[in-house]
């Protein structure tokens, strides 16, 4: 069973994705974004990668599928590098899950 992966976000940050053969969508506003959010979660995409940047500008829409088991939408950097949203998120997750950072101080 092939689990349906997507990574959302500018071309630039995430064209590279697109030879390691996951589903590509760019989206250079918000608005698009979200949109494609929501079509990828009906699609059934199991996970869905979303630059930070992006990811920032719609955490409402995101917000919606935390609790859902798909898809996980799992926060990456951009081309500008980490702004460690993505880390942070994570931390939370694991704290949410474990009881614990086990991540401690990166």
């Amino acid at each position: 069973l092939m689990h349906k992966l997507a990574v959302l976000g500018d071309r630039d940050s995430i064209l590279g994705f697109k030879a390691l053969g996951l589903e590509t969508v760019f989206a250079d506003t918000p608005e698009v974004g979200a949109e494609e959010l929501h079509r990828l979660a009906r699609e059934g995409y199991a996970v869905v990668y979303i630059t930070e940047m992006l990811a920032q500008r719609i955490m409402t829409d995101i917000a919606k599928y935390k609790d859902d088991i798909a898809p996980a939408v799992i926060l990456i950097p951009g081309k500008g590098g980490s702004m460690g949203i993505g880390l942070s998120a994570l931390k939370r997750s694991i704290v949410r899950a474990v009881g614990a950072d086990i991540l401690g101080d990166q």
